[in-house]
């Protein structure tokens, strides 16, 4: 059987093609919400149990942080590792393809933290100048 994307080949320029736009926002989705960008920053950092994954991101509730690592690991990014302790021991890590996702999310994190303060001023002004309007 072949997967989904056997085949595929997505350009830049494809955008306007309809399963080109839904591959992209269901990719975008998952990377992209707060969550699974501060797990896979943590993770970089090499495997770590559950507690200490939800004390390092600090307001994570826990089922959040499962169900973000259950999506994680459907899709590819993380493995999880059960070890035949007692009490069971749990270890979560990215995979190759998850190690592929922390450029791309470190350079997001950057260029958020070198703009935060250019991109509070254009709010600042866009919400002074509807205030004029209104």
């Amino acid at each position: 059987m072949k997967s989904p994307q056997e085949g595929t080949r997505l350009l830049p320029g494809n955008l306007h093609v309809p399963e080109d736009c839904r591959a992209v926002s269901e990719v975008l989705a998952r990377v992209g919400d707060k969550w699974t960008v501060l797990v896979v920053s943590t993770l970089g950092g090499g495997p770590k149990r559950f507690n200490e994954l939800r004390r390092a991101l600090g307001s994570i509730s826990q089922r959040m942080l499962t169900l973000t690592l259950r999506g994680l690991e459907r899709d590819g990014l993380v493995t999880r590792t059960v070890f035949p302790t007692v009490p069971p021991r749990v270890d979560y890590e990215l995979t190759k393809l998850g190690r592929s996702l922390l450029d791309p999310v470190n350079g997001l994190s950057l260029w958020a933290r070198k703009h935060r303060a250019a991109i509070a001023d254009a709010r600042w002004r866009f919400d002074a100048a509807l205030k004029k309007r209104a």
